[in-house]
């Protein structure tokens, strides 16, 4: 497959839904548990913080989005953490396994580093050991685990905390 990594626009957003909600609705690999309308994805678009980095990954045969990723800065109220970002990462299902978060990677790395980030850091599901071993062939270490930290319905999940210096 070929695909082009770029900077997102609010004409993603379809797409972007596309990728996201389903992997909500499988309630597998990530904690979101509400899925997202057309409209209110062109929303978080458009407000995105503007040190944030929002990268699409797109089948080059047919401009589809297969997938993104995104930093956003740690927080605002202080700006003894400006230096780092949280980051997520979503690939569809159909394409997982053929380089897409791969390449995601190698884009928002450089996009962040001219944003001034130095590190950035996330929260996986502790019973998503793809998207660990994917975040660890990029780099990152795992630095702890805060047990029973989300809840989804009924189940407690475990999140592993990642960070990579850039």
């Amino acid at each position: 497959m070929s695909l082009v990594v770029r900077q997102v626009s609010i004409e993603d957003a379809q797409g972007i839904t596309e990728v996201l909600n389903p992997i909500i609705v499988e309630g597998l690999y990530t904690v979101l548990d509400t899925t997202f309308t057309v409209e209110e994805e062109k929303e978080f678009i458009a407000e995105f913080p503007k040190r944030g980095v929002f990268s699409v990954a797109l089948n080059t045969e047919n401009s589809k989005v297969i997938g993104f990723q995104n930093i956003e800065p740690f927080a605002s109220y202080t700006k003894a953490f400006d230096h780092v970002g949280i980051i997520g990462t979503f690939v569809s299902s159909g394409s997982r396994g053929q380089g897409v978060s791969k390449a995601l990677f190698q884009s928002t790395f450089e996009v962040a580093k001219r944003k001034g980030y130095e590190k950035l850091f996330a929260y996986v599901r502790g019973d998503n050991e793809r998207a660990l071993a994917a975040y660890v062939k990029q780099g990152f270490e795992i630095v702890g685990t805060a047990k029973k930290h989300a809840k989804v319905g009924d189940n407690y999940i475990d999140e592993v905390l990642i960070e990579k210096f850039l």
